[in-house]
Formats: structure tokens, sequence, C-alpha cells
């Protein structure tokens, strides 16, 4: 799943162009999914009071709220930008916000100030209120995604790569530096997508519900090894594939 960010300033565009994006990448085939990272203390999808509130507020847990034509899914929890791709499957997925995430990003701004501001190496192109007047900054293309979505989305087919494992750095730097290095590295041609040693070289690999858990190499290494140590003291287990289930 490739998933990339559309980030700025408060009122720059950004969401003028995640949704044009949506609509261009759903035009050109592709399975879209969007996720708005929300900065405000305040925000809630609940009223107080309601009824949904009320399960909430009493439960906390999951809750889910359905509708006739809708349904949502309410967390007592900020969950972080790997929980919630665990959620979705899709070609492409726009993040509008998340300034942090190891992503490759389209920076929306209004004027050079900001922009000195927000390029980290992580920009393939820039957009917003920016490109009303501009077509170029520091090398990067300027495209307005209005006038200039053909072009901006043959952008995000070109260097929009699959989500990188976006592991702790304290955990895994097996490619030489940590998720958001190897972002600017790809972008740069410097390294490939390949190159990443967490979802590339497994030696052990862990489902839950089915789904793929990344697992950064040391980890990798120590499950592996205990798992290991245990069957092969075992009477009966011969050297080979090791599968394990275990229902929680």
């Amino acid at each position: 799943m490739k998933v990339f960010s559309v980030a700025g300033y408060h009122r720059t565009g950004k969401t003028t162009t995640v949704v044009n994006l949506i609509k261009e990448l759903k035009k050109r085939g592709y399975k879209v999914a969007s996720i708005k990272d929300i900065h405000s203390e305040k925000f809630t999808m609940e009223k107080v009071g309601s009824n949904s509130w009320k399960h909430w507020e009493a439960s906390n847990n999951v809750v889910f709220a359905r509708g006739l034509e809708e349904t949502y899914q309410i967390w007592h929890k900020r969950l972080s930008l790997n929980e919630m791709l665990e959620h979705i499957s899709a070609d492409f997925v726009v993040v509008e916000g998340s300034k942090t995430a190891a992503l490759p990003r389209i920076f929306c701004a209004e004027n050079e100030d900001q922009l000195k501001e927000l390029l980290d190496g992580t920009a393939f192109a820039i957009s917003g209120k920016f490109s009303n007047h501009n077509v170029e900054y520091i090398g990067l293309p300027v495209l307005n995604s209005s006038r200039d979505i053909e072009q901006l989305t043959d952008l995000v087919e070109k260097h929009v790569f699959p989500v990188l494992p976006l592991a702790d750095p304290e955990c895994c730097s097996a490619c030489g530096t940590d998720c958001f290095g190897m972002v600017k590295a790809i972008l740069k041609g410097e390294k490939k997508r390949s190159d990443c040693k967490t979802d590339r070289d497994l030696n052990i690999q862990l489902k839950v519900n089915g789904k793929v858990v990344n697992i950064v190499p040391f980890v990798q290494n120590i499950m592996r090894d205990v798992i290991l140590s245990l069957t092969r003291n075992l009477k009966g287990c011969e050297k080979g594939r090791i599968e394990i289930s275990v229902d929680d």
C-alpha cells in the first residue's frame, strides 16, 4: 500500500489538494483512502449527550455507531499511523497533515518563508497557494492541484512507494538510517524501497488475525532463537519450517 502526505500550514490549500488528488487517482483506476490529521484538543466526532456518546463514555472501549448509510468506529485513544493503516485496504492512502511521519510529501504553503520552515528532504512537489504564482522552487516542481492535477498525480505515481514499516528508530536502523532518513534517500535516488531490512530480510513472520506484523530485525532474531531452541529440544521435531498458532 502506497502512502503519502499532503502537509503544510493552516489555510494554504491542503484539503483542496487532497480532494483533487483523490479524484484524479480514482479516475485512473486506483482504490484510494485518506486520513485527516487534526491538531485540536477540542476535536471529537461525538456530540456530548447523544446516545452513542453515552456508549463511548461508559464503555472505555471501542464503540461502533451504525446508521442506515454509514458506520463509524470510536476509539478511546489517539491511534498511531501504523494502527490506522492496519484498518485500510487501498492502492494509495493520502494523509492530510502529519509532518513528522516517515512519508513522501507534497508541501502546501502560502509563501517562501513557510517553505523554508517546512522543507525537510521528504518533499517531491509543492502545491497550495504558493502554486498560484510559482512553477518551481529550489528544484522542486510547484503545481496547482486545480490547474495541474494531471501533472501532480503523475508525480505521485512516480515518487510514492509502498509505505515503510515506520519502526521506532531506537529499535531498527538495519538499513543504515531510520525510516525518515530512508524516505529522503529514496527520493534522492540514493536508496531503493527494497533496501529496507525490516520487511524484506524476514527469517520469521508474525501474523495476528491474518495480518502480517512488521518486526524489527533485533526482535526477529530473539523470537527466532527462542523458538528454535525450544523445538530442537522436543522429541520428534525435525529441522524444517515451524508454524505456531496461538489463540488469545
